[in-house]
């Protein structure tokens, strides 16, 4: 069972890659992605003895959850607007990837919002979906990827119910404990690659993000600007608050080029989590493991 979980993981990344939506960077389940997680979950609890089936079924949900290329895709995209200058398309685009209000953001605010939200998204739409799923297979897709698209859904509306929203991030923030921190391990092991600093993705990562409000949200920020060797964080406007959030690494304002290195480490960063995921498949899965 473990093999076949693993390359269905694998097999996932492989469809997201060649056939992933490059409009969007976070799947909605109402779009085909969402009806291919429906029919995988469905495949793999029918192919209970059927080695196939079951990987078939990983494969499916995992092509469904996953918005690597979309993000990539979104994240190139802005890079360009933002080289070009053209910030109202910016602000349309990063719109599609981060719930802040983005009206009032100019250049540096713009750049700044695009390398968090390819970031924050390298967690939740590809580290969080292939974790799960090589603990947990296709229902623990299913699940993360439910909780994330009802947080997103309550976030971008000025009104909301308070008892449901804390209930929900509570949820959330449980589903990220370990993603956010494998995300930000990865992210220290891939800066070279990308021209970064690992030692100063890690010394971001241990130093500034225990300073954020949320148990998760500033840890993979974190690690990116410290890889990036940039600065973070600061004054966000979401539909409902303003937050003063710390600043995040110690570098200078981020520019166009380095959200398209945000783009390249998220992923580096993705594909090394894709192969975690699927020795961890195969470990969760060992008859040792079972007794």
């Amino acid at each position: 069972m473990g093999v076949g979980r693993a390359i269905g993981l694998l097999l996932g990344v492989a469809a997201d890659t060649v056939a992933g939506d490059h409009k969007r960077g976070v799947p909605a389940p109402a779009s085909a992605r969402g009806a291919a997680i429906a029919l995988g979950v469905l495949a793999d609890r029918l192919g209970k003895n059927r080695a196939a089936l079951r990987v078939l079924g990983t494969g499916l949900t995992t092509w469904g959850a996953l918005g690597g290329a979309g993000l990539a895709a979104q994240g190139t995209m802005l890079a360009r607007q933002l080289e070009s200058e053209d910030f109202d398309a910016a602000r349309d685009g990063l719109a599609e990837l981060d719930p802040r209000c983005t009206d009032s953001l100019g250049g540096v605010g713009l750049t700044r919002a695009a390398v968090e939200a390819v970031a924050g998204n390298t967690s939740s739409v590809v580290v969080a979906p292939l974790l799960w799923g090589a603990v947990a297979g296709a229902p623990g897709i299913l699940a993360q990827t439910a909780v994330k698209h009802v947080k997103g859904t309550l976030a971008r509306r000025p009104k909301r119910s308070r008892p449901l929203s804390a209930v929900v991030d509570r949820t959330d923030e449980f589903v990220d404990l370990l993603p956010t921190r494998c995300t930000s391990a990865l992210t220290v092991a891939a800066a070279p690659v990308v021209g970064g600093s690992a030692s100063e993705a890690w010394l971001a990562w241990r130093r500034d993000s225990a300073a954020h409000p949320s148990p998760n949200a500033g840890r993979v920020e974190a690690a990116f600007a410290g890889a990036l060797e940039i600065r973070l964080g600061g004054r966000t406007v979401y539909p409902d608050r303003i937050q003063e959030l710390p600043v995040l690494g110690a570098g200078r304002n981020p520019d166009a080029g380095h959200v398209t290195r945000a783009v390249e480490l998220s992923r580096l960063v993705g594909w090394l989590a894709a192969i975690s995921a699927a020795v961890l498949a195969v470990v969760f899965s060992s008859p040792r493991r079972r007794r």
